[in-house]
């Protein structure tokens, strides 16, 4: 499955923040990370819990958005 991964860097918190919008009703950011790789991989970590919770609690997946090139 393909999800977006929204990464930014926060002045707040001083590191990168992950936001995954097919999931609204994730707590957002949901990762964070000192480096951009290491946000990437804790918001697959991310992804990888929130599949098997929703196969466990029998949820629906979300829709994955698709990005178009005009």
């Amino acid at each position: 499955m393909k999800y977006t991964l929204i990464v930014q860097w926060s002045e707040i918190d001083n590191c990168f923040v992950v936001f995954l919008p097919e999931f609204e009703d994730v707590m957002q950011p949901c990762a964070h990370g000192d480096s951009y790789q290491e946000a990437v991989t804790n918001a697959q970590e991310v992804i990888d819990l929130l599949i098997q919770t929703y196969s466990e609690e029998n949820k629906l997946m979300p829709t994955s958005q698709v990005f178009q090139v005009a």
